[in-house]
């Protein structure tokens, strides 16, 4: 049975209460949508933004977990067993062992940690944006390993990867996602 948005979202909300998880499940769902469309799969964009927005869905409460019990849950409230395969792949080396395969997963697993970081750079700015974020201020802050410290860039990393992309062009194509897609997460999380 196909999952509406406001089904995801309600479902999200049932297991996280705080602000910062559930912008970080709404710029991850956006980000997804964005790389859905750039990477030829536009037919698939809901399917690919329902996995951003639900792959955190067990973080909040069970974070020793994670990437396990959303399976559990999902799986409870009978989603597509694509989409639960999905969301638990981006724990692949951490708590499961569920590899990403697809474009898809792929991409889920190197901007989740990659979507932390830029946020984290954004709010470091004076405009508190990534409209006028460059790569070279980006790529400054990925390197310095203190900032934003609990964005793995091992993770990051192999998921560039992964995709068979140069860390530059992950670090680009996400920077571009996030700009484009920052009014339309903005809004989805004052709404809420």
């Amino acid at each position: 049975m196909p999952y509406t948005r406001s089904q995801g979202w309600e479902l999200l909300k049932r297991y996280n209460q705080d602000p910062f998880h559930l912008r970080h499940a709404v710029t991850v769902e956006a980000v997804m949508g964005w790389f859905a469309r750039e990477l030829g799969y536009g037919e698939e964009e809901p399917f690919w933004r329902m996995v951003g927005l639900l792959h955190d869905l067990d973080f909040e409460q069970y974070p020793e977990q994670h990437c396990l019990k959303s399976q559990e849950i999902m799986e409870r409230e009978g989603l597509d067993p694509r989409l639960i395969r999905a969301a638990a792949s981006h724990g692949w080396g951490l708590t499961v062992d569920i590899k990403p395969e697809h474009e898809m997963e792929k991409v889920l697993f190197a901007v989740d940690e990659l979507t932390g970081l830029i946020w984290a750079a954004a709010l470091m700015r004076p405009s508190k944006s990534t409209k006028d974020m460059e790569l070279k201020s980006l790529k400054k802050k990925y390197k310095d390993k203190k900032f934003a410290a609990g964005c793995s860039r091992n993770v990051i990393q192999q998921g560039a990867q992964l995709l068979g992309w140069e860390l530059d062009e992950l670090l680009e194509r996400t920077l571009a996602a996030m700009r484009d897609c920052e009014d339309e997460i903005a809004a989805q999380t004052t709404e809420s």
